[in-house]
């Protein structure tokens, strides 16, 4: 497991004061910015961001970080994943799992065959969808009645899933 855990991205500037759109994967979505420090991904590797404002901006949120003070400045900071350290996170129950830890975890069926593995997952407001990739590309709901074990140490979940669906 890596040490980083992405949580969000910086997608689009946001006026000419040095202000960001963020898109969160937190739930809620401003969650994100409870976490100080929060990191950039940069060619160079992870580098810390001091937030100095935030706030909701429709149905997204927009951030102004310090040392960006305008529009030129900022443009650095898009595109760039942002994220913390592993040990900023709260501990999990037995019962559930970090999406970032199901990242390249191999998919099995009750019956032992391969689908693939997680490229990620997704909400779409019913339930969470993992995106598995393996000869071809499928999309198996994170629900009780297919996920019938999630086994981070040997990096398999088990599901009860017909192959050919």
């Amino acid at each position: 497991m890596s040490e980083w855990v992405i949580m969000g991205r910086i997608v689009s500037l946001f006026g000419l004061q040095g202000w960001v759109k963020v898109l969160s994967y937190t739930e809620p979505r401003t969650a994100l910015l409870d976490y100080q420090p929060l990191y950039r991904h940069t060619a160079e590797g992870w580098l810390p961001l001091d937030l100095e404002q935030s706030r909701l901006q429709g149905k997204g949120m927009v951030a102004k970080f310090a040392g960006f003070d305008d529009r030129d400045a900022a443009a650095g900071l898009v595109q760039q994943d942002l994220g913390v350290n592993r040990d900023q996170l709260p501990a999990v129950a037995d019962d559930e799992v970090y999406w970032a830890d199901l990242h390249g975890v191999q998919v099995v069926t009750r019956e032992g065959q391969v689908l693939g593995t997680i490229s990620h997952l997704f909400d779409t407001g019913a339930n969470d969808v993992m995106v598995v990739r393996g000869e071809r590309e499928r999309l198996l709901p994170f629900i009780p009645q297919v996920v019938e074990d999630v086994d981070l140490a040997t990096g398999i979940v088990r599901v009860d899933w017909d192959p050919e669906f």
